[in-house]
């Protein structure tokens, strides 16, 4: 049986997949603070994180057992890799895990200049409004281009 621990929150369909896992004992513990964090790794095989959780040589210190830490997420800058490949554990990240979110947030990001949105916004929490200075731009027959 593994021991799964979970310190931030994790999309519920991959909670789902981990606790119908047979051989799976998981442990959902987000917002844990460093000193509980101690305590649950003594008998942990796998951590299961985001940027959150400090993954540093005290913390591997205290996990004798552990196995994996797997960071779900792009990066991998807060799991200090040089002293968990040494102990032999695999560290794991989901590299493609929010391009679509990414992407979607970009897109919301440029339709939001091109619209002059931010700069509206502020004026009108401001107590001001001159509507002709924020008529921003139609997209109809604009092309993107790549580079600068």
């Amino acid at each position: 049986m593994w021991k799964v621990l979970v310190t931030e929150s994790i999309h519920e369909e991959g909670l789902r997949i981990l606790s119908e896992a047979p051989d799976v004992n998981l442990v959902i513990k987000v917002g844990i603070k460093r000193d509980q964090l101690m305590e649950e790794l003594k008998d942990t095989d796998a951590l299961l994180t985001r940027s959150g959780t400090a993954i540093d040589v005290a913390v591997l210190n205290g996990a004798p057992r552990l196995k994996v830490v797997a960071r779900a997420g792009v990066g991998v800058d807060n799991v200090d890799l040089t002293e968990a490949s040494k102990r032999g554990i695999v560290v794991i990240n989901a590299p493609t895990g929010n391009t679509l979110s990414a992407a979607d947030h970009t897109l919301g990001l440029m339709l939001s200049l091109v619209r002059k949105i931010p700069q509206a916004h502020g004026s009108v929490l401001s107590g001001q409004w001159d509507r002709k200075s924020f008529m921003g731009h139609q997209l109809q027959g604009k092309r993107l281009l790549r580079g600068f």
